[in-house]
């Protein structure tokens, strides 16, 4: 095995499945976080069957599933609530698992953060790497209490904003795509079974995901900036929902001020002319590929990232010919993601373009990443 002892950098969805599929191979992993307290952000979230087998292989889904739902379908509707369209959703995780699940990011988290103590993954929070030597067949890290580590990997997984990602010297850095996005979890109907799009409504469009038994996962696209309109959030999301029907009649009649809900521009990033690594620092996740939420992927390619570079790091070999290999490999299935979702943010912002084909596009990109990522 090339690597005993590494260090991940990141406590969200990449860097927890990194330290968990570490843990399971017998590697000694140290997770560090920079906020002094370990919770998953509040919002719902989409997750498809590709990032489901992940989990799967993990061993976490099912107590995920416990907390959130599983769906095999998709609803496309008119903003004045008809049914333009009812499908099942493409079977990105293999035919055994859910198409989707819906879920509170904050619930998955839990199950992950439950497996890393269950493993023994020594967690520092409040704790973040400043500087790191390579030094060939392993790294020194400095971290903000003055302390100085080796390690034989470190994995980054510090997010869109990763402090990493400068220190491996990319020119790269996160850019707004021209949407912004409000969510809220609130409740739902018992009809409310799978997720569903609205079209045709004053913004650019709105959606839902139920994520438990009795609650869902709303948001609505609309301008990258929040309007100083006096209105609190609550009233606001009202607003910008006003004009969506059928289902969304009763979630909008249904959001209330202490429900969970935020506003923020949606941005994105993709290292796709540099490596993603130096040495034996490697960034993944967010860190070198943050994809606008239009098909759902995000979490997704996180999780692939993760599952994957575990069992590259883990082999025999060069490590610079395994890192090499697990980019290139990973370039060329998060390019799927980011391409597809840049050219829906096109036509979400300008939907009068010649050939534009939403439909299509999303259709296309879920039936390429049918094809399993390990």
């Amino acid at each position: 095995m090339s690597v005993e002892n590494v260090l991940v950098v990141g406590g969200g969805i990449s860097g927890t499945v990194a330290a968990v599929a570490l843990a399971q191979k017998g590697v000694r992993a140290t997770l560090v976080e920079i906020s002094p307290e370990w919770y998953g952000v509040g919002h719902g979230i989409t997750v498809q069957g590709n990032a489901l087998r992940v989990f799967n292989e993990i061993g976490a889904l099912d107590k995920m599933l416990e907390s959130g739902l599983g769906f095999d379908n998709l609803t496309l509707f008119h903003a004045d609530g008809s049914v333009i369209n009812a499908m099942d959703a493409p079977k990105m995780g293999g035919a055994d698992l859910p198409s989707t699940m819906g879920a509170l990011r904050s619930d998955l988290q839990e199950v992950l953060v439950g497996m890393i103590h269950d493993l023994g993954v020594e967690v520092r929070l409040g704790t973040s790497m400043e500087k790191f030597e390579d030094k060939g067949d392993s790294v020194d890290v400095k971290f903000n209490d003055g302390s100085v580590e080796n390690f034989d990997l470190v994995i980054a997984a510090d997010g869109i904003k990763s402090n990493t990602r400068k220190m491996l010297g990319s020119k790269h850095d996160k850019k707004g795509t021209g949407l912004g996005i409000w969510r809220v979890v609130t409740k739902r109907t018992q009809d409310m079974t799978c997720s569903a799009v609205c079209y045709f409504g004053d913004e650019y469009k709105a959606g839902y995901t139920p994520i438990s038994e009795d609650l869902c996962y709303a948001y609505v696209l609309t301008k990258p900036e929040r309007p100083d309109n006096g209105l609190s959030d609550a009233q606001e999301m009202k607003r910008l929902l006003s004009s969506y029907h059928g289902h969304f009649d009763f979630i909008r009649e249904n959001i209330r001020e202490d429900d969970y809900m935020n506003f923020q521009p949606i941005e994105w990033l993709f290292i796709e002319d540099e490596p993603w690594h130096q040495g034996r620092v490697i960034a993944i996740g967010d860190a070198v590929h943050a994809c606008p939420p239009l098909i759902a992927q995000g979490a997704a390619q996180c999780a692939e990232d993760a599952y994957v570079l575990a069992d590259y790091i883990t082999r025999d070999g060069d490590m610079e010919q395994l890192l090499t290999e697990f980019t290139k490999v990973r370039k060329e299935r998060v390019k799927i993601v980011v391409d597809a979702s840049m050219q829906l943010v096109e036509w979400e912002i300008h939907p009068e373009t010649p050939g534009a084909n939403p439909g299509m596009l999303m259709g296309q990109a879920m039936g390429a990443l049918t094809a399993p990522a390990f």
